[in-house]
């Protein structure tokens, strides 16, 4: 073992003083394998233990001395908190349960992706009723008047839950025929028209008549959109359906989270940015007057991708496929250039959706609506998961107040 290997391990006086403990306790830890010991150097016999062994074992003793700390820090893009076999992010990439989500984007259909994400199988989509719950969801729809698709979303689904005799009904099948159900409901209300077959299709055919490779483009927004591990609206999905919430006030209580500035509404703001640079040649002046003015520079940076979005990338892949020639295309095209140049990031998931839909010529709130029923089959898979396990997620707080009647 040479130096530059002694410098990712301690020697055992140094392991036991990071620890804390006597060099009796850490050669008990080896003993119960809670700890590795190495070969020293050739001709060394002293053994060595490694440091990142050393660190992750002092930080489970902290954590059960005093997790707070832990648990805070856990909450800002932090350790795991919660066990899941749904989504994995790791090293660049997205798995829906060990399966690339942008190979899926580009080779399954929507209903397949989401069964896969309920049950891990490509069982049969569930049959939903004919006729439900089109007349109710077209008489709400005209109620509405000019409200954007995921805030009529919002209203959609208490009515229609109140008419389904199934809602509280959380075995993991039932809980499937709801999620269908649920699916379409929303889908209908956001196409203003009833859709009988596959929903990217039922979508194309209201926002993009006569445009028959748009369903390609609008079933790999869904995929893409789908899940994303526990981002805040999942983690607040998963918090309703601790409760035993209905699967309809799980994607309710999703919605109120993806409306959010900082999460789904953030493509409001990508949207906003492109029609403030207008014209590819201005894209690198308008993101220096941005900063200039220390105003973010939305549609960029993932924290989970270090070297850029893989949904990003693939949803502007894919438009440029659809639409070489489309101005939206080119715009995208160089306001990512100009982003990375400026910022050194790449664009996210809200920029690519919003490219996108401009070079569908899709209706103006369509990349909100998008992530809304895409992510909408995502909140239903950990719902099931977290009905599966029963237990209700309540975390402390760590008080920070006032001392109680004087008294420290």
């Amino acid at each position: 073992m040479g130096a530059e290997a002694d410098q990712d391990t301690y020697s055992a006086r140094e392991a036991a003083e990071a620890l804390g403990v006597t060099l009796p306790t850490l050669y008990a830890y080896v003993s119960r394998g809670l700890l590795r010991s190495l070969e020293g150097a050739a001709g060394a016999k002293a053994r060595r233990y490694p440091r990142a062994d050393v660190e992750a074992l002092r930080r489970r003793r902290e954590q059960r001395g005093d997790p707070g700390p832990i648990a805070e820090a856990a909450l800002h893009w932090g350790t795991p908190v919660l066990p899941s076999a749904i989504t994995l992010i790791a090293e660049g990439s997205l798995y829906y349960r060990g399966r690339d989500a942008a190979t899926l984007a580009r080779e399954w259909s929507f209903e397949r992706v989401a069964i896969w994400l309920w049950t891990g199988s490509t069982a049969a989509w569930p049959e939903v009723q004919a006729g439900w719950p089109g007349p109710r969801v077209g008489d709400l729809r005209a109620q509405l008047g000019d409200l954007d698709a995921v805030t009529a979303c919002q209203a959609l689904l208490p009515v229609v839950a109140a008419a389904d005799p199934a809602a509280w009904d959380l075995r993991p099948n039932a809980v499937v025929r709801t999620g269908a159900r649920i699916l379409r409901a929303m889908a209908t209300l956001v196409a203003g028209g009833p859709i009988d077959g596959p929903l990217a299709a039922g979508l194309a055919a209201a926002w993009a008549p006569g445009q028959a490779d748009a369903r390609a483009g609008l079933e790999a927004a869904l995929i893409l959109a789908a899940d994303h591990e526990l981002n805040v609206s999942t983690f607040a999905a998963r918090c309703a359906a601790s409760a035993a919430a209905t699967p309809y006030d799980v994607v309710s209580a999703g919605l109120a989270t993806l409306r959010g500035a900082r999460h789904g509404g953030h493509s409001e703001r990508v949207a906003a940015l492109f029609d403030e640079v207008g014209t590819p040649a201005q894209a690198d002046a308008v993101l220096a007057a941005r900063l200039r003015r220390g105003e973010a520079v939305p549609g960029f940076g993932q924290p989970l991708y270090p070297s850029g979005d893989p949904r990003g990338a693939a949803l502007l892949a894919l438009a440029a496929e659809l639409r070489p020639a489309s101005p939206a295309v080119a715009l995208g095209a160089a306001i990512a250039a100009a982003g990375e140049a400026v910022l050194g990031e790449r664009p996210t998931i809200d920029f690519g959706l919003v490219v996108l839909a401009r070079a569908l010529a899709l209706p103006p709130d369509a990349p909100l609506a998008l992530f809304a029923l895409g992510r909408t089959a995502g909140w239903l898979a950990h719902a099931l998961e977290q009905y599966a396990a029963g237990a209700l997620i309540r975390p402390r707080a760590r008080y920070v107040g006032p001392a109680v009647d004087g008294r420290v």
